[in-house]
């Protein structure tokens, strides 16, 4: 039974923190494109002058 006298402020705060971390990623708009990073791996990379001296 004491144990619950830590155990249960402890998991508040890391609801607390959960929570707070979520709105900070909402408000600084880390959720806009979710779709995006994962079709650019589709298209190829234009060419540099560094890659095309890189290729034999």
């Amino acid at each position: 039974m004491d144990s619950l006298y830590i155990l249960i402020p402890i998991a508040v705060v890391f609801v607390a923190v959960a929570v707070s971390v979520f709105f900070w990623a909402v408000d600084n708009n880390q959720f806009d494109d979710l779709e995006g990073p994962a079709h650019s791996i589709l298209f190829d990379e234009p060419e540099t002058k560094q890659n095309k001296d890189k290729q034999p």
